[in-house]
């Protein structure tokens, strides 16, 4: 048993967290007259090291992740999903979810088409959910810096957010809510050509320049975000905002997130660094979830396919999911740290 501890251990530090990379970069800084003691040379080991290991891991999950994902186009996933009802289907319009590496952004037009193809809307809310929030790259990226405990903590508690949220969507039969221009939309089902392996693996190439091109940005303003998090900003200041113990740091964390627009990708590092300085477990998920599901772009964006009272459900029912999720995971914190 302590082997296979030991091999997980090894895997956790220095394949997926790179710790190796971090040792390197800092001998490397060290090297050409760089205090690594001084508050700018912990930034710089910090950028460096964080971003070349997100890109790193970022490539090699979109690529693993696309690949996979062009067994199951548009019409075959419909087909999928068309089949189970229930919260059944609800949960497997979750897991769909899980297997598109998108943004809120972007996986509002396959909401969309899922809905005019005329799935169920709790289906193609629960999709539009776990999308955002829980992918097999967060998963990863995740286990790399917090560890495995906290890594499937995260995306079980996402998926049961978008279970619940599009069953209770179901039960409120909001379907004339959805804009017109949606519920009338044609929609034609065809059979995509059969892929190569060789259409498979460009096709995973063409998704991780995409994907990175996109995501970049935020990669960068996160990673320099936790960087100043990490050097500048005193922990005692945190922990006396952020600290699980105060009542009013996850719905903070809640509001704050909302605003803002990145991805999985560009909150981890932020995460990473609150975590370190004293922030609470729950108050730090309850961010990250606010940031990729209920971004303002994002709300604009979905503001133009539901009509008011279907929006303010599901922003209601999504929010107070995360501000419960945050609570209990302060509570029980003592159980993944």
């Amino acid at each position: 048993m302590q082997v296979l501890e030991n091999i997980w251990l090894f895997f956790q530090d220095q394949i997926l967290g790179m710790k190796w990379m971090n040792v390197l970069i800092g001998n490397g800084l060290s090297a050409v007259g760089i205090d690594m003691e001084s508050k700018v040379g912990g930034m710089l080991q910090f950028f460096i090291y964080d971003t070349i290991k997100i890109f790193i891991l970022l490539s090699v999950l979109i690529f693993l992740i696309s690949y996979i994902q062009s067994f199951f186009p548009p019409e075959r996933s419909k087909r999928i999903l068309g089949r189970f009802h229930g919260i059944w289907a609800n949960i497997l319009g979750a897991l769909l979810g899980t297997v598109t590496p998108f943004c809120s952004c972007s996986s509002i037009p396959i909401f969309m088409g899922f809905t005019s193809a005329g799935l169920p809307l709790g289906v193609t809310f629960s999709f539009l959910i776990s999308s955002p929030m829980v992918d097999l790259g967060s998963l990863v990226l995740l286990m790399s810096i917090f560890g495995g405990k906290i890594a499937v903590a995260y995306v079980i508690v996402g998926l049961v957010i978008a279970v619940v949220g599009g069953t209770m969507i179901e039960k409120f039969h909001m379907e004339d809510q959805v804009q017109d221009f949606i519920r009338q939309a044609g929609n034609v089902d065809s059979d995509s050509p059969e892929l190569t392996v060789r259409d498979r693996m460009n096709f995973g190439k063409e998704q991780v320049v995409s994907t990175v091109k996109k995501v970049a940005p935020y990669i960068f303003v996160g990673v320099g975000i936790g960087a100043a998090i990490h050097n500048l900003i005193p922990e005692a200041w945190i922990q006396s905002v952020l600290g699980g113990d105060n009542f009013y740091s996850v719905p903070l964390a809640t509001i704050v997130g909302v605003p803002m627009y990145a991805d999985i990708f560009g909150t981890i590092p932020v995460a990473e660094s609150l975590l370190a300085k004293g922030a609470g477990l729950g108050t730090i998920l309850s961010f990250m979830m606010a940031v990729t599901t209920l971004s303002l772009p994002s709300m604009i964006m979905l503001g133009k396919a539901v009509k008011p009272k279907l929006m303010a459900t599901f922003v209601g029912i999504v929010t107070v999911g995360i501000i419960v999720v945050g609570y209990l995971f302060n509570a029980f914190a003592f159980l993944f740290i």
